[in-house]
């Protein structure tokens, strides 16, 4: 017999402060975050199925605010606690970067860049503006592309680090296709923005390309 509504919803409660939050599967997680489904189907039933017409967490969180909200069971309210939920675990993974010194945490690092970039759908190209210490300015993303791929100008990426007046930066962009490898195209951009910001005495201490769970360093790879 199923267990139903809240019922299956306080036991995922329970079984979180219990024994902590890693505890919980996807759809258990997911089910805390919806509204009692009036169907019948038992919340994590219902967040199950979510995540198999999404192709899991990643594609559901990928999902912008138009096609969640057309997702059955999914109204405004929801998708706003799912965004919100988004946003705070951004904004966790950012904040010890304004702290310390950027490059001394490199998970740290990828953990906010996993965050940001990780589950968009349109590449998405980004700068990590740092002070003299190597603690984060400004994130900003500055291209926005297709799901393959963005046009990106070195003298926008210049501008932004004098108005910011960054010591140094670190760029990173997604590949919403999961894979981490670099592109032709990527390692000629790369070369072109060193290139650019070195005249202004802006080093560029890595690129970073993010897939699905994992990153690809540029620094670590040796090609910077």
């Amino acid at each position: 017999m199923a267990i139903c509504g809240a019922l299956l919803s306080e036991s995922a409660r329970d079984k979180l402060l219990v024994r902590g939050p890693g505890s919980l599967s996807d759809a258990e997680l997911l089910g805390l975050l919806l509204p009692r489904w009036s169907s019948g189907q038992c919340l994590t039933q219902h967040a199950a199925s979510l995540l198999k017409r999404a192709d899991g967490l990643a594609g559901l969180l990928a999902a912008d605010q138009r096609e969640l909200l057309a997702q059955p069971g999914l109204g405004p309210a929801t998708v706003s606690r799912l965004l919100a939920a988004l946003e705070l675990a951004r904004r966790c993974a950012q904040q010890p970067l304004t702290q310390r010194d950027v490059m001394s945490s490199p998970e740290r690092t990828r953990r906010f860049l996993q965050h940001h970039l990780g589950t968009r759908p349109r590449e998405v190209f980004c700068c990590l503006f740092l002070d003299s210490q190597h603690r984060l300015l400004h994130c900003d993303d500055l291209f926005l592309g297709t799901l393959d791929g963005a046009a990106v100008y070195p003298r926008e990426v210049v501008v932004r680090a004098l108005q910011y007046r960054a010591a140094a930066i670190i760029l990173a962009h997604n590949h919403p296709s999961g894979l981490t490898q670099p592109s032709t195209a990527d390692r000629r951009i790369t070369q072109r923005l060193c290139d650019a910001l070195a005249l202004v005495d802006v080093p560029v201490l890595d690129h970073v390309i993010v897939g699905r769970g994992k990153c690809y360093s540029f620094a670590e790879a040796g090609l910077i």
